[in-house]
């Protein structure tokens, strides 16, 4: 179960204490007449209120000088004289789910849309339009080195481009095809680096790797000059991470709950090996452990690729959108600390560092969810990230023209123009009603049922219920002020406002005193949907890890 906050106790103990303040000296004063009685309850009740606010600051001490013992060391020690990490729950969990790795997290927000997808897979449309975005890489050179000559021929696999200042970290071609140039966009940064992809894919033969007698440094090699390196991302920052640094540990989830996610039980079906493969080969660039988050909500019993997958610390989390957020897992399982490097992955990178050892070539084939209320069919396809969107989304039956495209969940995705291309990271395609319209009075009188934390729309009685998404943000940015609201969706250990605004404020310390390391633009996200002041977290959030990491 999630941690409780000191100001949760200390409002149970003043309750309490006022409680006593008041009733006592009524129960005294009716069975005795003597005033002095009431001067009696009274001091009582002072000593009491005295008492329980030195036992409060006594605890606060003694929790603040057990993290300074405990600084730089890899124990986790619950000092306070009124224990708050138990991880005990009254759930009745499945026998596959053993209680001392669950995690029942009580805070969070799930937003019900219409348009999830089924567990089918829709015949492959014909691609023949892809790009890398440089963009989709924080921390990427906004003009990396193109390699190619324009009008050559390229192997999936093939080196693409690099950073000039990690030259040694390559980008390579998702297919073979044919190299057609590069979009650039403003200051002549290199916006799209595309390619006509053959009908059938050709890739390029990677070299055998042993991974029993193969050292870490044979490996960091392997993944830097054949493409795998880039699927590594780092937390702190969301970067690629710098092949000198060691990670910790490195954290996987194996399920999403943002708005009409893809079932990823569906989706690695049948990658068994390339998953195993995956692990074994993040094992050895590790000092630490690979920790596997598994979803422990009990609607769906995990696939058989994640519950049989060895070498690795299984965790189960139970609880609303982001239970499956990684971040949110790190901070539970082990939080990242100042200087602290830990590396993550999606379950489907995993399967490509895999298949460059199983497969020995760079297969990035995965399935895209195709979501949301404004398309039909609701299903799967199977394609490769940097897909043309118009034709991936060939053959669907469009319910109105005037739509918006999100490479990726309507929380952070990505806005894309009928020419534009998927994510490098993304297996889902969201197709949402644009939300042009003006709503009179809808700051008084809403006029349409929607999803809000706020009891004021009667969604809240209907859990189920299932809403139509559109892009209207139903109001302008306000008064940014302390609503709580923030704490009451986000299952982590820190207070987001706060931290917003030390961003805001450009306050360096206290952005690190208040967990800025932890943090990430999808952990924030639903904070974003929820927050009255309409307040552009996400971005605020990246400018101070940007600040940060400078």
């Amino acid at each position: 179960m999630e941690i409780k906050d000191n100001r949760l106790r200390l409002g149970s103990i003043s309750l309490f204490l006022m409680s006593l303040l008041v009733v006592y000296p009524n129960i005294v004063l009716a069975g005795n007449d003597s005033g002095l009685d009431l001067v009696t309850s009274l001091i009582i009740a002072t000593v009491i209120i005295v008492f329980g606010a030195v036992i409060f600051v006594a605890d606060n001490l003694l929790q603040l000088e057990s993290k300074r013992q405990m600084e730089g060391k890899d124990i986790k020690i619950d000092a306070s004289l009124f224990p708050k990490d138990f991880k005990v729950s009254s759930d009745k969990l499945p026998t596959y789910i053993p209680r001392d790795r669950y995690f029942h997290l009580n805070r969070g927000f799930d937003i019900n849309l219409e348009g999830k997808p089924e567990n089918k897979i829709l015949e492959t449309p014909n691609i023949s339009n892809y790009s890398v975005l440089p963009a989709d890489f924080y921390g990427l050179a906004p003009i990396p080195k193109i390699v190619p000559d324009e009008g050559s021929s390229v192997l999936a696999g093939d080196e693409l481009f690099f950073d000039k200042r990690s030259p040694e970290i390559k980008f390579v071609a998702p297919v073979s095809g044919e190299f057609v140039g590069i979009k650039r966009g403003p200051k002549r940064a290199i916006h799209e680096v595309n390619f006509l992809a053959d009908k059938e894919i050709k890739y390029k033969e990677l070299p055998a790797v042993d991974l029993e007698t193969a050292s870490r440094e044979d490996l960091v090699n392997f993944l830097k000059k054949y493409g795998g390196w880039v699927h590594l991302r780092q937390r702190p920052f969301d970067i690629i991470p710098h092949p000198e640094d060691v990670p910790r540990d490195v954290f996987i989830s194996t399920f999403d709950t943002a708005p009409l996610a893809p079932n990823l039980n569906f989706t690695v079906k049948g990658e068994s090996a390339a998953f195993q493969a995956g692990l074994n080969l993040l094992n050895k660039l590790t000092d630490g452990s690979v920790h596997l988050g598994l979803d422990g909500r009990g609607e769906e019993m995990p696939s058989e690729v994640f519950l049989n997958a060895e070498n690795v610390e299984k965790y189960w989390f139970k609880g609303q959108h982001p239970a499956g957020n990684v971040g949110v897992q790190i901070h539970h399982i082990k939080p990242i600390k100042k200087g602290d490097v830990v590396w993550y992955l999606h379950p489907h990178d995993v399967i490509v560092l895999g298949r460059m050892l199983t497969e020995r070539r760079y297969n990035t084939e995965r399935l895209f969810a195709l979501t949301g209320a404004e398309i039909k069919p609701n299903a799967y396809v199977k394609t490769r990230p940097g897909a043309n969107v118009n034709e991936v989304l060939s053959g669907l039956e469009f319910r109105d023209d005037n739509v918006r495209i999100v490479s990726g969940d309507v929380l952070t995705g990505d806005k894309k123009e009928r020419d534009g291309f998927l994510g490098f990271f993304d297996d889902q395609v969201t197709v949402l009603m644009e939300g042009n319209y003006y709503e009179m009075f809808g700051w008084l009188l809403p006029q349409a049922v929607r999803p809000s934390l706020s009891k004021t729309f009667p969604g809240f009685l209907f859990p189920d219920l299932e809403y139509t998404a559109d892009t209207n943000t139903h109001g302008e940015r306000r008064a940014f002020v302390v609503t709580g609201q923030y704490e009451a969706v986000l299952p982590m250990d820190i207070y987001p406002q706060h931290l917003i605004k030390a961003v805001m404020t450009n306050d360096f310390e206290r952005m690190e005193g208040l967990g800025i390391y932890e943090m990430s633009e999808e952990d924030i996200a639903i904070c974003e949907f929820v927050c009255t002041s309409k307040m552009p977290l996400q971005k605020i959030l990246r400018e101070g890890l940007d600040i940060v990491n400078e």
